[in-house]
């Protein structure tokens, strides 16, 4: 005899909890909100602590319907975004991938291919934050809290990894002077570099931490192009001449040899720790065995 506890989910239910329907409503949502963040961006493109101010609230905004999401409708704990530990996670973050792109930039120098002209005042620092804060918090929630982590429960860690990687790449064809080499080497280096930051610690606050601070240190310090965008003068005046294997030409660091491995052996780095860890999720198929 069944009781009332034994009983599965209304069928409402069960196609709301699927996976390709959770990914269009999480999705979509996290997406809109994005598109809401970049007209804000555009239109206080003069005013940069207004932008920031602006983003930083559909930031919160993205955050809490992500939270309530998860929670009505997935109906479990938001362990990807706990509090305790965000802190160290979030710094971790910023540190390598401030770190990681320095050491991009220092290796030109040493080619003399990257070569330093002079310094901008300091406000030129000020109009990047808002774009940071938006690539950082936007594209980790949807493409590693919605997309990866949504097929992950679905088809497993591996094809995840490779889907998460291939559209998160191939989305960067829409910017302004995005490439195909370019978006090849963001599926490589940054989708397993994001990816394997969520898989290590199965949370988005390293990923979100690298994230920021790349693009930020990208933009506001080396005055770099950021994934194909529009150029933007930053703290150093720079002067960057070379072969586009090395510099990236139009589309930016992202796209050079340089970049490509550093990240990618950072992010294999992390792979190969997710793995001792245990942290490899596999298709529902094999768990249902």
């Amino acid at each position: 005899m069944r009781t009332s506890t034994d009983r599965s989910p209304a069928l409402w239910l069960r196609l709301l909890r699927f996976p390709l329907t959770r990914l269009i409503l999480l999705g979509g949502s996290v997406f809109l909100m994005m598109g809401i963040s970049s007209g804000f961006m555009q239109a206080l493109a003069g005013a940069p602590l207004k932008s920031a101010a602006a983003v930083a609230g559909m930031t919160a905004l993205a955050l809490a319907v992500y939270v309530g999401f998860v929670r009505f409708v997935e109906r479990r704990p938001v362990n990807e975004l706990s509090l305790p530990g965000m802190g160290r996670e979030l710094g971790i973050g910023m540190l390598v991938g401030a770190g990681l792109y320095t050491l991009c930039v220092l290796i030109l120098i040493v080619l003399g291919i990257y070569r330093i002209e002079g310094l901008n005042p300091w406000s030129y620092v000020l109009p990047a934050v808002a774009m940071a804060l938006s690539s950082g918090v936007f594209e980790e929630l949807l493409f590693r809290g919605a997309l990866f982590r949504i097929v992950e429960d679905w088809l497993g860690s591996w094809i995840s990894l490779f889907v998460s990687s291939l559209v998160f790449g191939l989305a960067h064809l829409a910017n302004p002077a995005g490439t195909v080499i370019g978006a090849l080497y963001i599926s490589i280096e940054a989708g397993l570099l994001l990816a394997a930051a969520y898989m290590l610690t199965r949370r988005l606050w390293l990923s979100i931490g690298f994230h920021m601070a790349w693009n930020y240190t990208q933009s506001a310090i080396f005055s770099g192009i950021v994934s194909g965008n529009a150029p933007s003068a930053g703290l150093i005046r720079s002067n960057i001449k070379g072969p586009e294997i090395l510099t990236g030409g139009s589309f930016g660091l992202e796209s050079s040899v340089i970049a490509f491995l550093l990240c990618t052996a950072t992010g294999s780095v992390m792979l190969f720790m997710a793995v001792r860890r245990g942290n490899i999720v596999p298709p529902y198929w094999q768990r249902a065995r």
